[in-house]
């Protein structure tokens, strides 16, 4: 509390609303399943855009839905949005800011479709191989029969609906890459890590990480975190912030 305010109300509109959007529509998911029969990430998740349940909308309703399996996945989305979206708020601007967090989300969105596009075979062709006990070239060459008819590509594009994410994730990375440009001296302190760590170095390595796992995960050692579509929000988040920085929209801030 600090002059009669409560430490709610000071936190920045969009910041707030984004907040309480995604906890809503976490504990939704919780409820409506057992009403409609179905989970709400079948609805509102990001689908790849040639399975089935896809639609257009998915790009942006992903990004407000978590996992009901873990706490830890809304909470540190929530915990990141609100330690550093504050900061970015004030500093962009509530409309600024709302348009960068949607662009990033929607930028993981297409960055993570990419590389659906780029992998969807080869995870059938493994499936394939493994349920039906065939190599890799005959299970390759049993996909390409079986979905050279009407039929078969009706098949295919109902179990591409495996291929589902949702999490505000994308969006948040781009957050973060946004503070450690702007604000790249700013020391971070890290979970059990004593000293303090300057933001833009915080930054570099988690995109670095996020590329490693997420190479080793396009080598078949998936772990069920689309890392790519974190680095694509980090991705669209640098085009954005180089962008604004060369029409002068921070003034000298950083």
């Amino acid at each position: 509390m600090q002059n009669g305010t409560s430490f709610f109300s000071q936190i920045p509109p969009v910041t707030k609303n984004l907040i309480i959007i995604n906890l809503i529509v976490w504990l939704a998911m919780f409820i409506l399943p057992g009403r409609l029969g179905v989970g709400l990430e079948n609805y509102g998740g990001l689908h790849y855009f040639h399975a089935a349940d896809f639609n257009p909308a998915q790009l942006i309703t992903y990004m407000f839905m978590h996992s009901t399996q873990s706490f830890a996945h809304i909470f540190f989305n929530m915990f990141s949005l609100w330690m550093f979206g504050m900061t970015l708020e004030r500093t962009l601007g509530s409309a600024r800011f709302l348009f960068y967090y949607i662009s990033c989300g929607v930028g993981a969105a297409l960055v993570q479709e990419f590389i659906w596009m780029l992998t969807w075979e080869d995870t059938f062709v493994r499936l394939l191989s493994t349920n039906f006990h065939l190599d890799f070239p005959e299970a390759k060459e049993y996909l390409q029969q079986m979905t050279a008819s009407a039929e078969g590509k009706e098949w295919l594009a109902r179990n591409m609906n495996i291929f589902i994410t949702i999490g505000a994730s994308g969006a948040v990375y781009g957050v973060l890459l946004a503070f450690g440009m702007l604000f790249p001296n700013a020391p971070l302190y890290l979970f059990f890590i004593p000293v303090p760590i300057k933001a833009k170095w915080m930054v570099i390595g988690m995109g670095a990480i996020e590329l490693l796992i997420g190479l080793s995960e396009s080598a078949g050692k998936a772990d069920g975190v689309a890392h790519f579509a974190h680095l694509g929000g980090m991705i669209f988040g640098f085009l954005i912030i180089l962008y604004w920085k060369k029409k002068g929209t921070f003034h000298g801030i950083y």
